[in-house]
């Protein structure tokens, strides 16, 4: 579980690697399909400097009955974390100010967070690769 501070931090990414951030909940249906396409391109590129965070906003008290089981069903191997702030009006503009709350949504951050991609809503497949490899050198 993460805190506002913690996520700041990530939004800062100061790390030599591309970020990509997907805010999900394992109670929304677009995200739960949503996730298969991540993994695939996540394997595609695990000799990249790309790093994979799954964000997910569902409820602290679900941690352990919902998420926990969501991601060692699916074996998740990246960073799969909550974000314990329940509210959204407190943080989502700090993320992205066009942001309309809804999810799933995906941040896509440069190294140094010197360039930044934000898309509300699912990406396919071919959606998502096309976002990263604009990112990679």
């Amino acid at each position: 579980m993460i805190k506002l501070d913690q996520l700041l931090t990530l939004l800062n990414n100061q790390s030599d690697s591309l970020l990509v951030i997907n805010f999900w909940a394992t109670w929304c249906k677009p995200c739960a399909e949503e996730m298969q396409e991540f993994l695939r391109v996540e394997q595609e590129f695990e000799n990249e400097k790309i790093k994979f965070i799954y964000l997910s906003l569902d409820f602290k008290r679900d941690f352990e009955t919902k998420l926990k089981p969501f991601a060692e069903k699916r074996k998740m191997q990246s960073d799969v974390l909550l974000l314990d702030e329940p509210d959204y009006d407190a943080w989502i503009n700090m993320v992205e100010p066009t942001w309309q709350g809804s999810i799933p949504a995906t941040l896509i951050l440069t190294p140094k967070a010197e360039n930044r991609n934000f898309h509300e809503g699912q990406l396919s497949y071919i959606e998502l690769k096309k976002l990263i490899t604009t990112y990679l050198p």
